[in-house]
């Protein structure tokens, strides 16, 4: 892992978050800042400056990165946007305007007179511009924080529903349509597939339906205990065919699929 520079303590937190994003990116690539350079356009002594947190990196070069760390250029970009809000506010330097030269002392100086009421107007509708100014700047921010906060949520949830998608088995319900599965077997390095499912190691038992349980009848089939119709459901018929092959087998009988009745079903000859 790179070892990086402290940075700058003046730093915003916004900015401050965006280059950290940008650093892991980095270190993701595992890329050097040539090989960073070749890939984004933007030379090795820039890219030095924007991760150290010396320059601000333009919004294509965060784009870049993004495409090179593999992450998604839209939540960076608005990460980019605040940051950028953030540097020019810390950039900004006002000073004091120079006091005028004394004048000559030519006489006693004429009396100040008190400010008109247009005068008085005018700087009552300088304020509240300013203001309005104030505010509608603090409801953009707000609204980016926002805008970031649901972006990372439902990349979040995306992933837990595909994982659950990825690991979850159906069951039977009245609904369900009965489907008859063609069996392909084929052995490959000493082990059988029938062409619906190369799992080895999901639980299958009573009422569940799916290419995983027509991939465990094609087996049972092979191994010549016959389960019945390859219709993909665990049934009575696939649960006495799962009984006697783990017997025979001298398995555990269950009548449950389990990784060492699939392991069996892989790799035994047929019966």
């Amino acid at each position: 892992m790179s070892h990086w520079r402290e940075l700058p303590a003046e730093l915003h937190p916004d900015v401050r978050h965006l280059i950290v994003r940008l650093r892991r990116l980095k270190d993701r690539s595992e890329l050097s800042k040539r090989g960073l350079a070749a890939k984004t356009g933007y030379s090795a002594k820039s890219w030095q400056r924007y991760l150290n947190g010396r320059s601000l990196p333009p919004r294509e070069a965060v784009e870049s990165m993004a495409h090179v760390g593999g992450d998604n250029p839209h939540r960076l970009l608005v990460l980019h946007e605040i940051a950028a809000q953030r540097w020019s506010e810390g950039r900004a330097v006002t000073t004091p305007a120079a006091a005028p030269a004394p004048a000559p002392d030519d006489g006693p100086a004429p009396p100040e007179h008190a400010p008109t009421e247009h005068q008085r107007q005018g700087r009552h509708l300088r304020v509240a511009v300013t203001a309005a100014a104030v505010v509608t700047a603090l409801s953009v921010t707000a609204a980016l924080l926002l805008a970031v906060r649901l972006t990372e949520a439902r990349a979040q949830l995306a992933d837990e529903r595909a994982g659950v998608a990825a690991t979850a088995v159906a069951t039977v319900s009245e609904s369900m349509v009965p489907v008859i599965y063609t069996c392909e077997l084929e052995q490959r390095d000493g082990r059988w597939y029938a062409g619906l499912s190369r799992t080895t190691d999901i639980l299958l038992s009573n009422t569940q339906m799916g290419l995983e349980v027509a991939e465990a009848q094609c087996l049972l089939q092979r191994a010549g205990s016959e389960p019945g119709d390859i219709d993909g459901v665990f049934g009575p018929k696939t649960r006495r065919a799962v009984e006697r092959m783990q017997k025979r087998g001298g398995l555990i009988v269950n009548g449950v699929i389990d990784p060492p009745t699939w392991q069996a079903l892989r790799e035994g000859a047929p019966q």
